[in-house]
């Protein structure tokens, strides 16, 4: 079970580190979108953040909620509009 979890983290980790790197803002400048976009991209990436301290701390399980919630909200936005993204299997498009 342990193997499958650290599998699992390893991967959602690095899912959501490529959609970091990806998720371009969208709207244009001074609009309340743009804000929304960077709100949205600052979020997920706390989570990474927060995720790499669990990896550090060896706690799997947080890390892994972490990384999910990360890439919800870079799904989200990308659902929402506030990304510029075009890759379907980083995001939900």
């Amino acid at each position: 079970m342990a193997a499958d979890l650290n599998e699992k983290v390893e991967r959602y980790e690095r899912l959501l580190r490529e959609a970091l790197a990806k998720a371009d803002l969208g709207p244009i400048k001074g609009s309340h979108m743009l804000a929304v976009a960077e709100d949205y991209k600052n979020m997920a990436r706390s989570y990474y953040e927060d995720g790499m301290h669990f990896i550090k701390s060896e706690d799997p399980v947080n890390a892994l909620i972490c990384f999910s919630y990360g890439h919800a909200w870079l799904d989200a936005g990308a659902r929402l509009g506030v990304f510029d993204v075009d890759d379907d299997v980083l995001f939900t498009i």
